[in-house]
């Protein structure tokens, strides 16, 4: 077996893959081939069809072959073949054959309309070419400003501004139908006139074709009765290669309002999620980086489908271990890590175990006496009984209550100190009591009343009107951020404005009214209630929208309904395609560092989940147990996989998004400043609440705590995960190796160094407890060693003492959750 490892030589043409394997592949024979485009219909003379071929091997792989194989025609004169194109010579039938070695494969083909005159369709063509060449791309002339003073509209999503443009703006001197080779779009875009976006198109391309010859037909434009893509599929949908496959060659059909279909994969923009596994050509063609998965995403016009690419190959030295498997979760999470030859890490020691789950159920360190506990209990399902003894606990309920109430952006500001208490408060009773997401998703979207007698009202208090409802419902309840939709169709999903304004339509009719009279600038209630008029009126047709259930389309509600009401059942109905998606994946995200899709409120095709089969199966579930969110916690950390150590093997060491060992974070903001009370034995102060108040207990983030801000806790402004920061700068260390909340904690008086002076302890009993207090378990003898040797080289035994406990403080084991 041939074991050159390959390079990529990125050269002027295009990426050249050089490998001695690749070779070694390409001689091979297959059994039996495939053409994958299946039978098909060329209409009118610019017709043209991509060709793509699998080929299947003696050891039972499909590879794609494409390129290897032999073309031919039964009827040249009827349907020519160029490269990997079959191309229309006259009406007839013709079949196609592809032949590579003793393997082969026919396709039966159509050809209609050859003679008749066909425009070039300025809708269907025309901006396809455009956005193909990249010149209506956000950063060229599909900025809101244009380029040059030439602008056209972001991917196409404004024919009529198009229109304009082209045809009529100054003058017409971008086009020249009578000399189409000398309009300037064409001139500049071929760089024989200097354009500063550089060269876009090549003549003799799709692109350029269609430009060309829209323009010779002098700028037509569509007749009613030019059909509308209405959709588009790639294939493969799904393909798995294995090593020394490199490549496959895609196809895109467009499917169109009269039924017929046809290619459009010259004219088709393609990307990849991820570019260290596969980049792709602008012919559609996927090039092997490394090993892995990538989504490819194929965009023509508004519509846009997704190619499911995997490239796997043997790892030396790899064998699986047959980790014993907990539930289903280990059960999807090991079959995706034993394909991609990934191995999983041993699982993590008790202690380690202890402090994950008190840090991710109660944002709090475990209590000495809770350490000791466990350290003892010798049953064999005690970390299962831990699980469910802190998912019954009033922390736990403080903890994921400051999560939600982050997102629903619970502040003083937003919906005042009463409002945010009570909404608080509202939040806890339903975490503590295990209230189904369903049932907590409606009761806010469907609250009226005042806000401090009905407190998920204040979900309305936040959200002031129909675009901030539409964005921050979307991206907290159906993980969508939908707010490029607002101005112009998503560029990278499926969304469009109607969509948008759309879903805006259900949160029209909501109003508001102050009760009593309090004065400016001083809180006050609030009461939510239904209107009987207003509407969502798309901004660029004018066209006054009814309410929009995504995939599923516009329904009429009643006047005399509540159309939030509608939205919501929708929204929570078990067979909605959103909601338990986007609720599991955003608690998966919070347990295991990082969600199956991430960002956890950022679900598009182009980025897919890291695990599809196991979010569906969650989903499945979570559905099936009444949307409960103490199910999905138990079920996720009773499994194997999220009891994985943080230490990584030489078979994972790599691995950042298939969970195949702990993610080690910072702590957040909350729970670093908790951690360090608790590790001290000295509270902090917080103005206007009880002394001994957690930070993770707080209605509404303090504005001028410094240390919590600097930590990264978000002012709850925003309805996305994003606004709490978890990256790590040089304020934080500044913080925590000399800043005031660290060092005047240690030295305080009553706190538990200086306490256990005074009552007496010993250096052993003082070290091992801050070990115990603050990273769950016993010091080592290195590390006791170390700690005595400092403490003996200082006259100030409790100034010495403070240093072991701030060397402590600053170890990346307190620092980081792992």
């Amino acid at each position: 077996m041939i074991s050159i490892r390959g390079w990529l030589v990125r050269t002027a043409c295009g990426i050249a893959l050089l490998s001695g394997v690749s070779q070694a592949a390409d001689q091979e024979l297959p059994t039996e081939l495939t053409i994958e485009v299946g039978k098909f219909e060329l209409t009118g003379s610019r017709s043209q069809q991509q060709l793509v071929v699998s080929g299947k091997f003696a050891n039972g792989q499909v590879r794609d072959v494409t390129d290897r194989v032999e073309f031919s025609s039964s009827q040249p004169q009827v349907i020519a073949i160029s490269g990997q194109l079959a191309k229309p010579a006259a009406d007839g039938t013709a079949v196609i054959s592809a032949k590579l070695g003793n393997a082969s494969a026919t396709v039966e083909a159509t050809v209609k309309d050859f003679g008749k005159t066909q425009p070039v369709s300025f809708k269907n063509d025309t901006l396809a070419a455009l956005t193909k060449a990249g010149c209506n791309m956000g950063a060229c002339h599909g900025s809101p400003s244009g380029k040059g003073g030439f602008r056209l509209s972001l991917r196409g999503f404004d024919p009529p501004l198009d229109i304009l443009t082209l045809r009529s703006e100054f003058f017409g001197r971008r086009t020249n139908p009578l000399k189409p080779s000398e309009s300037l779009i064409l001139q500049k875009a071929l760089m024989e006139v200097a354009h500063g976006g550089g060269k876009r198109l090549n003549k003799g391309d799709a692109a350029y074709l269609a430009l060309h010859d829209w323009i010779k037909e002098g700028l037509q434009l569509d007749a009613a009765e030019v059909p509308d893509l209405v959709k588009v599929e790639v294939g493969p949908a799904v393909r798995t290669l294995n090593h020394p496959a490199s490549r496959q060659q895609l196809f895109v059909k467009g499917t169109f309002s009269n039924g017929a279909t046809r290619d459009l994969t010259a004219l088709t923009v393609f990307s990849s999620s991820n570019e260290s596994v596969a980049t792709v050509t602008p012919n559609g063609l996927v090039e092997k980086i490394g090993r892995g998965e990538t989504a490819i995403l194929a965009r023509y016009l508004d519509k846009m489908a997704t190619s499911y690419v995997t490239f796997l190959e043997d790892v030396p030295g790899f064998q699986w271990s047959n980790p014993p498997e907990q539930n289903f979760v280990d059960n999807l999470i090991f079959k995706k890590q034993k394909q991609l030859q990934i191995l999983p890490s041993d699982v993590c020691s008790d202690e380690e175990f202890l402090r994950r789950s008190y840090l991710d159920l109660t944002g709090r360190l475990p209590k000495i006496e809770e350490t000791q506990a466990f350290m003892a209990e010798a049953s064999p399902d005690k970390r299962a009984k831990l699980v469910d003894q802190l998912l019954d606990s009033d922390d736990f309920a403080e903890f994921w209550t400051l999560k939600w109430s982050d997102v629903l952006r619970s502040n003083n500001a937003k919906v005042t100190a009463t409002g945010a208490q009570k909404f608080q408060r509202w939040i806890y009773d339903g975490v503590r009591n295990d209230r189904g997401l369903d049932v907590f998703a409606r009761e806010l979207l469907t609250a009226t009343g005042s806000v401090y007698e009905n407190p998920p009202a204040n979900y309305w208090r936040a959200s002031r009107d129909p675009q901030d409802a539409t964005e921050t419902t979307a991206q907290l309840f159906l993980g969508i951020r939908i707010q490029c939709a607002k101005c112009h169709n998503h560029p990278f999903e499926r969304w469009s404005q109607d969509n948008y304004y759309g879903i805006g339509a259900a949160f029209s009719r909501i109003g508001r009214q102050k009760i009593g009279d309090a004065p400016a600038n001083q809180p006050f209630d609030e009461v939510i209630y239904v209107t009987k008029s207003g509407e969502s009126t798309q901004p660029r047709t004018g066209k006054q929208m009814k309410v929009h259930l995504l995939l599923k389309g516009d329904v009429d509600v009643p006047a005399d309904s509540d159309r939030r009401a509608v939205f919501a059942e929708w929204l929570t109905a078990g067979d909605n395609p959103f909601f338990a998606k986007a609720s599991v994946n955003r608690i998966w995200g919070h347990l295991m560092g990082r969600g199956i899709v991430e960002p956890v409120d950022d679900f598009r095709d182009s980025n897919p989940p890291s695990n599809a089969e196991l979010l569906d199966e969650l989903a499945k579930q979570f559905v099936q147990n009444k949307f409960s969110q103490k199910w999905a916690i138990r079920t996720i950390m009773t499994s194997r996989t999220y009891q994985l150590s943080s230490k990584k093997n030489n078979f994972n060491a790599n691995d950042e998004i298939y969970h195949s060992h702990a993610t080690t974070r910072l702590l957040s903001a909350e729970q670093l400043l908790d951690a360090i009370c608790q590790v001290t034995a000295v509270s902090e102060s917080f103005g206007g609440s009880p002394v001994g108040t957690r930070a993770v207990q707080l209605a509404s983030p303090p504005t001028d705590h410094y240390f919590l801000k600097v930590f990264g806790q978000p002012q709850r402004e925003m309805a996305c995960q994003c606004e709490r920061s978890s990256d790590s700068n040089l304020s934080q260390a500044l913080q925590m190796i000399n800043g005031p909340t660290v060092h005047n904690k240690l030295r305080d008086a009553n706190g538990r160094i200086h306490s256990m002076v005074k009552a007496g302890k010993t250096d052993d009993e003082i070290i091992a407890t801050l070990y115990l207090a603050a990273l769950s378990r016993n010091p080592v003898a290195a590390e006791v060693e170390a700690a005595k040797k400092h403490i003996a080289n200082n006259q100030d035994r409790s100034l010495a003492l403070e240093d072991v406990g701030w060397a402590i403080l600053n170890s990346k084991e307190f620092l980081f959750q792992h």
